[in-house]
């Protein structure tokens, strides 16, 4: 509401100054951040530029080609950039409108879509090209494509995927030699290439090719369309969106063909489905969430770490007003647990569990005694976490041999386990699950064996989810204004 000095003003024909908009600004940020990191990214392909040039100049004029060559990237990438930042800069002109309209926000909306639609999906699709026309091990990730391609191969063979090798394989292309010791194990889940077998089948059948990364795309579109349906405020669902769409290191996992996006989609489908069927205001049921998270469990133990403050979260009606109900309660709250997750091991276990039936050594072996640096070909010690203070205080060898993690990972992980469910006690919401789920992440794996990039990519998205989730139209958050008089 103007009082009647404002009034005055604007009819003396003064006007406000342009708005200063934080969504514009953290939009710009994010965008350069990926550029950046995709420029980066590329002078790791020496071919680049070749295959690049190669694979659109059937259409793509030379002259055109020539006068775009540049020594940090690729004609093709240098445009999307191009277009990215055009968008960009529409968004912010649109950030400062004086009385933002339902328009603007959709428009908004739009070109955040659209960004992520250049800088992600269609960077995502170049390195698929590249590829189908290089050598299968070239522009891609290890593990999330190369190697769950062959395991795909051998899950349609009948061959257990945990049992064979992948010394012969496209997979032992890829890499330093020294470091190959995935060759003899496979880490991931058995839903990660039951999912992709149909699509595989398919796609091999129809046009003779198929990459892994397509199965990625789908499920992180349809995470993208779901994350503003979690957040409550037009500028909140903006932030929410830009913030897990350009995660700086979640989009360049989608581009190579990481796997944690697709982890990371069952998840936010869970979280949606729960959100919808809201237990704690006595409306619909969470069994069909519950199923999702389990899709999730069956893909990469990242998840798992998930499933207590899941289990907190469905109880949030029955819990009671204590932080620790007495022990009186517990049986009641153990079976509302039940009859709200049991679709949670029912779907996990019917997928993991005839693999483990099948040969539980192999399985064992490869998903958790290989992480942890046992037997003759464990993984590394690797990553930017605390494992490196066991390399610089000479607490081991070398980088292979092993080191019980586990015992700091337990000292200090259970207490802060206990910690955090204690707070989502007091305050059981959606966002506070997700807060404490990314927390314990962090610590997690700052004290493993490794710690990635995509482990802090994968952590980021929960925290940065979980600042909105919760979120709700606030009264410093301006009216939509509608052409109506």
């Amino acid at each position: 509401m103007m009082n009647d000095r404002t009034r005055a003003g604007l009819r003396r024909g003064d006007r406000p100054l342009p708005q200063k908009s934080f969504d514009a600004l953290l939009l710009f940020i994010l965008v350069i951040a990926r550029i950046e990191i995709d420029a980066l990214a590329d002078n790791v392909l020496p071919d680049r530029l070749a295959d690049a040039r190669h694979l659109v100049e059937g259409w793509w004029p030379a002259w055109s080609l020539n006068r775009l060559e540049h020594p940090q990237t690729d004609p093709v990438t240098m445009m999307l950039w191009v277009a990215a930042f055009g968008l960009l800069l529409i968004y912010m002109l649109l950030s400062l409108a004086e009385q933002p309209q339902q328009w603007v926000f959709r428009v908004k909306m739009g070109l955040i879509f659209g960004i992520i639609g250049l800088l992600v999906f269609g960077k995502t699709a170049l390195l698929i090209g590249l590829r189908r026309q290089s050598v299968p091990w070239s522009y891609s990730h290890d593990g999330g494509v190369i190697q769950t391609e062959t395991t795909i191969e051998y899950f349609l063979d009948g061959k257990n995927p945990y049992v064979e090798d992948y010394v012969n394989t496209p997979m032992a292309q890829w890499g330093i030699n020294e470091y190959r010791t995935a060759l003899y194990h496979y880490p991931y889940l058995p839903w990660t290439f039951v999912s992709a077998a149909p699509f595989y089948a398919g796609m091999r059948a129809a046009w003779g090719w198929y990459d892994q990364r397509i199965v990625y795309l789908l499920l992180f579109a349809l995470m993208l369309g779901l994350v503003p349906r979690l957040v409550r405020g037009r500028q909140k669902s903006l932030l929410a969106l830009m913030l897990v769409g350009l995660n700086p290191v979640m989009a360049e996992d989608v581009i190579f063909g990481v796997n944690d996006p697709f982890v990371w989609g069952w998840i936010v489908l869970a979280l949606f489905l729960a959100a919808k069927s809201a237990p704690q205001a006595g409306r619909g049921h969470p069994l069909w969430a519950s199923a999702a998270l389990g899709l999730a469990c069956a893909t990469k133990p990242t998840a798992w770490f998930l499933v207590p403050f899941w289990l907190l979260y469905l109880l949030g009606d029955v819990w009671g007003a204590q932080a620790i109900p007495p022990v009186s309660r517990w049986g009641v709250l153990t079976k509302t647990a039940l009859r709200r997750a049991w679709t949670l091991p029912v779907v996990a276990l019917a997928l993991i569990g005839p693999w483990l039936v099948w040969n539980p050594f192999a399985m064992y072996d490869d998903v958790w005694r290989w992480s942890t640096g046992q037997g003759e070909t464990g993984y590394q010690i690797w990553g930017w976490g605390a494992s490196n203070l066991v390399l610089a205080f000479g607490w081991v060898q070398n980088r292979f041999e092993y080191w019980p993690f586990i015992i700091p990972q337990t000292i200090i992980g259970l207490p802060l386990l206990v910690w955090l469910l204690y707070q989502q006690a007091r305050r059981n919401t959606l966002g506070t699950m997700l807060w404490g789920y990314g927390i314990f992440l962090f610590a997690f794996f700052f004290l493993s064996r490794f710690m990635q990039p995509n482990y802090l990519g994968f952590a980021g998205s929960a925290l940065a989810l979980a600042w909105f989730t919760d979120s709700s139209a606030v009264a410093d958050e301006p009216p939509i204004v509608t052409d109506s008089p």
